[in-house]
């Protein structure tokens, strides 16, 4: 499924993620939300963006946007990554890769010749009203958390 792009609505999804919560997209009505998608809990890339997202944690809650991390790892991976690397940002688990590939995220990679299917690091910005405002594809960890919270500032 190719990835969702501006303007279509986000879809509804309801996931297991970290502290034992269930997060679904109904939560977030009526408020933006950044959804972002990442491989792998306690990689270099995943964790440095995720760490950016905390450190912008407080910018993002002023201006009542919530940060929801979602990956293919468990719960309990997601308490551990969270734990290690004091995160403060809700981590979901899509283990069966049903939100990964409702949102175009699930997707052949390749490293050193070997075709395999994995995450496309990819951020969404949805709105109060489900629709997808902004995406970034190909995410590049650097920077990235400020590019988001330009975007969120905009709004």
């Amino acid at each position: 499924m190719p990835v969702l792009v501006e303007g279509q609505p986000a879809p509804a999804f309801t996931a297991e993620g970290s502290g034992g919560k269930t997060y679904s997209l109904a939560d977030y009505a009526g408020k933006p939300l950044v959804l972002f998608f990442y491989p792998k809990d306690d990689t270099s890339g995943c964790t440095s963006e995720s760490l950016a997202f905390t450190a912008k944690k407080a910018e993002f809650d002023a201006l009542g946007v919530s940060l929801l991390g979602v990956s293919p790892d468990s719960p309990a991976s997601h308490d551990k990554f969270i734990k290690k690397h004091g995160l403060g940002v809700d981590l979901a688990s899509s283990e069966d890769h049903a939100m990964l590939e409702s949102y175009g995220v699930w997707a052949e990679k390749s490293m050193y010749g070997k075709k395999y299917m994995g995450v496309e690091r990819t951020t969404m910005l949805i709105g109060g009203d489900g629709t997808i405002l902004r995406v970034w594809n190909k995410v590049k960890v650097p920077g990235h958390a400020d590019d988001v919270l330009a975007a969120a500032k905009a709004l």
